[in-house]
């Protein structure tokens, strides 16, 4: 099935959205959640599966959203249609900061292996399915465990990545070590892998964790600067120091807490003795 084309511009620095300019009769497909707005005249409907028009059986529809299911994504796509006589806009936006990126699947050889739930939106006939880790420590240790999205079709997927998202360029051979919560994306001809961070001391006391993403060349690769999990950690510890009493006042607040719960034991005992 042909990818419907798909005219489009990204919008935004830190929390970004893209708006899609969809032709008469053409369509676009998204995760449910992530539209932001839609013109008049774009019918939106739900479907099972992928939404990307191939099955035409209820089951196989079904078997596609299962598969989707344990990439990160839901069972269902919604799916954008422009049934006016002229162009009409819808637009999406991340659920986190980072950045959106276009990627024309025609142009990395119609397959993109993507983390999971980092798909956010693109044209129809983007086929999401599954990508196994076939290594059992990538699967392990590799920050994002044995299934991940694998997109293939012609057409452009917009993928969502946290904080700023660079993309590289690996030439045969070459290798690049990566925090394993960095990586968003690559091309099926780069070889992933695990490899030990080498040293105790380094793995204990270096804030790396214990394994690293072994990425070898050719292909390109797309990394984010800032993991959820990587922030969601910062934040709760900054909420944490934010709560703990600090300066005399903390001291106070302490010595006051203590001799309250002095003061009880104390009464207690006496009163227990009567």
């Amino acid at each position: 099935m042909d990818m419907d084309p798909i005219d489009y511009s990204i919008h935004g620095d830190d929390l970004q959205y893209v708006e899609l300019r969809l032709a008469p009769g053409r369509c676009a497909v998204s995760e449910p959640g992530a539209m932001m707005y839609v013109d008049d005249g774009v019918t939106i409907r739900s479907e099972i599966g992928d939404g990307s028009g191939r099955e035409t059986h209820f089951l196989g529809r079904l078997w596609r959203g299962i598969r989707r299911s344990f990439s990160g994504e839901s069972l269902f796509t919604s799916v954008y249609a422009n049934d006016a006589a002229g162009p009409r806009r819808v637009a999406f936006a991340a659920a986190s900061p980072g950045q959106i990126v276009p990627v024309d699947l025609a142009a990395v050889g119609g397959e993109l292996i993507v983390q999971r739930g980092g798909f956010l939106a693109g044209a129809r006939g983007v086929e999401i399915g599954v990508a196994l880790q076939k290594r059992i420590r990538v699967g392990l240790f590799g920050g994002e465990g044995f299934i991940m999205q694998r997109l293939t079709g012609n057409g452009t997927a917009f993928i969502h990545a946290s904080g700023a998202l660079t993309e590289m360029r690996l030439a045969p051979g070459e290798s690049l070590r990566v925090d394993t919560g960095c990586l968003v994306a690559l091309q099926n001809t780069v070889h992933y892998d695990i490899r030990y961070v080498g040293r105790l001391k380094s793995a204990l006391f270096g804030g790396e964790g214990l394994f690293f993403a072994q990425l070898s060349g050719p292909g390109t690769i797309w990394l984010q600067s800032m993991p959820l999990k990587r922030l969601s950690q910062t934040m709760l510890g900054s909420a944490m120091a934010a709560s703990r009493p600090r300066g005399a006042l903390g001291i106070l607040w302490v010595i006051a807490i203590a001799a309250f719960v002095i003061a009880n034991i104390l009464l207690g005992g006496s009163g227990g003795g009567e």
